[in-house]
């Protein structure tokens, strides 16, 4: 049964939305890689200069240069990741897919094992892992193997080295261009099949949005440093004009896109989360709404599956399980959408913020520092946000671009509990730029504001619990930036009191969000200290360092809020709800519940919208009776730590802070 209709959390929000991350493990596919170290290996790309490997490989095979390096860079944006596979089974830079290795490589979790995400409201559900054959992988997960069939060259050392990885990748291009009989051209437009076919996909229209992605790399050229120091550089060739009538010649199917609301950008198919009653008058797994004509859509959430992508397919089809609108895979970047937008699934553990949002799911681990994001997922999910965004609204920053773990615990004893993805590793610098909005850097010293900033590639804080509870996790970039009670690296961390009651402190785990700050975060200045930023954050002062020479945080302006004069705290709250007497007669009252934080005279935080309280009445699998309520009191989101609460806006004084 839902539980008691007045508490939303027993109904229509807290039940529906936790999950743990066992629980979305697919058995046959699932790709953990928790900290897996590398096979040893050389790369011999460090010696002659990985440039140099990819002009001997594009020579050997009669591939054009510029192809090579596109399709390099949309897999993998030329990093080897030090021969560690990606959520897909992709090594090296040309992300060669073999699978069975990755699995059988990966940390295995047996039955009983404790949810990794802390999630402790439900009980866990890891499934065993299992080994697959080849035979049982799709084409698109064993590249690898016929890499090593073309060059010759061993698997482990396509894994490892990643100037072999990039003549596998070489030759897999030359073999699908001759299958496609067309000729080993010097003209990068003639390979427009043998680029949407090294894709791995199985349909034309993922294969296409993949190519076009390719062809518009080698248009603008790029040029970075590798994560093992190498300059690579391509060439802007902004006249290339692809032949793209070779796709039709491709042999590949046809996929349909009815029912889908996805850019023409991107690959996208309709998967539908069933709407169906079950057990004792209880159903699943989303509701249906009237968005946005009924309540506004004022979030995008993103999250990892903590699965492969077959299985989470299949749990997004289970009526007795949880909901998301959209599932992205790692490899090319496809869509499956599950749930409409005018709907309401079932992802944040928030009903008010479920109750106004679109989920995305992206093919991941967030405990897996090496186990990487393709260039290509993050580039569909910036064009499938985009359109969302514009379609409905959204702004997009990250006041309304959240995380998992951004979402509030809509009550104290919820907090705990909450979801922690996409978590450190997620690079939301580079997923801003993707959407056209990138997160500016002033060089402004002072103000009242900063935006946390850091470097991603150089920001690694050291974290624990990967692969074991206090074990350290594998060095690696991060959008984070950890919180000292003291301008030093020494101090305490800042303590949660809400995530952990108790009063105990907060510790480096990947999934203690406790006393750390996300990038694209705003926050008010409360102190400053040479190398160190005080910010107000969970009702400290909080410190982190922000050297001038290499900062982590950036002077920017907005609104903030501070308690009225009066005051000398005021309650938080994880959801804006709606007053008593806002309550038409047969919906029940629910409560306005004040989290345990407090925020205290003389504090500032940075405002977001101002919006009244709300409420989706839905506790019936019927739809007669479900109805927005809409109140007369105004809440304002704010930046209160790690995650997004809100304040009353009458308890509350609003001033600009400028840079």
């Amino acid at each position: 049964m839902r539980g008691s209709l007045i508490d939303p959390e027993a109904t229509a929000g807290h039940r529906r939305a936790r999950r743990t991350a066992g629980a979305l493990v697919s058995a046959a596919l699932m790709f953990p890689l928790l900290g897996a170290a590398p096979a040893a290996g050389v790369d011999h790309a460090s010696a002659g200069g990985l440039q140099q490997a990819f002009t001997g490989a594009a020579a050997e095979y009669h591939v054009p240069l510029s192809v090579l390096l596109g399709v390099s860079y949309l897999q993998s944006r030329w990093d080897a990741h030090a021969g560690a596979p990606s959520v897909g089974g992709g090594y090296g830079p040309m992300h060669l897919t073999d699978a069975r290795t990755a699995i059988a490589r990966a940390p295995h979790h047996s039955e009983g094992t404790e949810d990794a995400r802390g999630d402790s409201s439900r009980a866990p559900v890891v499934p065993t892992t299992k080994v697959p054959e080849n035979s049982q992988l799709p084409a698109r997960l064993k590249t690898l193997t016929k890499a090593a069939e073309l060059t010759g060259l061993p698997a482990e050392r396509l894994r490892t080295d990643a100037a072999a990885n990039v003549e596998g990748g070489a030759a897999l291009l030359a073999a699908a261009q001759k299958d496609l009989g067309e000729p080993l051209s010097e003209n990068a437009a003639d390979w427009y099949a043998a680029v949407a076919r090294f894709s791995g996909a199985d349909d034309s229209a993922t294969a296409a949005a993949y190519a076009n992605d390719v062809y518009g790399v080698i248009r603008a050229g790029a040029e970075r440093i590798t994560d093992s120091g190498q300059q690579i550089r391509l060439a802007a060739q902004p006249a290339i004009g692809p032949d793209t009538e070779q796709l039709r010649r491709a042999g590949l199917r046809t996929l349909s896109t009815a029912g889908t609301e996805c850019p023409t950008t991107v690959s996208c198919e309709w998967i539908p989360a069933p709407y169906s009653e079950f057990g004792d008058g209880d159903y699943g797994n989303h509701d249906l709404g009237n968005r946005p004509s009924s309540q506004s859509i004022r979030y995008i959430v993103i999250h990892d599956t903590e699965g492969a992508w077959d299985g989470v397919l299949n749990l997004v089809q289970d009526p007795t399980y949880v909901s998301w609108n959209y599932t992205l895979r790692s490899t090319d970047g496809h869509i499956a959408q599950h749930v409409k937008a005018k709907d309401v699934a079932w992802h944040a553990g928030n009903w008010y913020v479920n109750a106004k949002s679109i989920g995305l799911e992206h093919e991941g681990f967030l405990a897996s520092p090496d186990a990487w994001y393709t260039e290509e997922m993050y580039r569909a999910s910036a064009r499938l946000v985009q359109y969302l965004a514009k379609k409905y609204g959204v702004p997009l920053d990250r006041q309304h671009i959240l995380g998992h773990d951004n979402v509030p615990g809509p009550t104290t004893s919820t907090i705990p509990g909450m979801h922690t993805d996409p978590g450190p590793y997620w690079d939301w610098e580079h997923y801003f730029a993707l959407l056209d909005h990138p997160l500016y850097h002033r060089t402004k010293a002072g103000g009242g504001l900063v935006m946390v900033l850091p470097d991603f590639a150089s920001n690694k804080p050291q974290y624990t619990g990967c692969v074991t509870s206090g074990q350290a996790c594998a060095a690696h970039g991060s959008s984070e930036v950890r919180l000292h009670t003291l301008p030093s690296d020494s101090s305490p961390l800042i303590k949660d009191i809400g995530l952990r009651p108790n009063g105990a402190g907060s510790t480096i785990d990947v999934n203690d969000v406790g006393s750390r700050v996300s990038t694209g975060q705003q926050y008010a200045v409360a102190d400053r200290d040479g190398d160190w930023t005080a910010i107000w954050y969970l009702g400290q002062k909080a410190w982190f360092k922000n050297p001038k020479a290499h900062p982590t945080a950036v002077s920017t302006s907005g609104q903030v809020i501070t308690p009225k004069a009066g005051l000398t705290d005021i309650p938080v709250y994880g959801r804006a709800y709606p007053e008593k007497g806002a309550y038409p007669a047969g919906i029940p009252v629910q409560t306005v519940s004040p989290l345990s934080y407090k925020l205290l005279a003389g504090q500032k935080y940075v405002a977001g919208d101002k919006v009244p309280g709300e409420y989706f009445y839905s506790p019936t699998f019927d739809t007669t009776s479900h109805k927005v309520v809409t109140g007369k009191d105004m809440y304002y989101e704010i930046q209160f730590g790690h995650r997004v609460e809100f304040v009353r806006a009458a308890d509350v004084e609003v001033t600009r802070s400028h840079s």
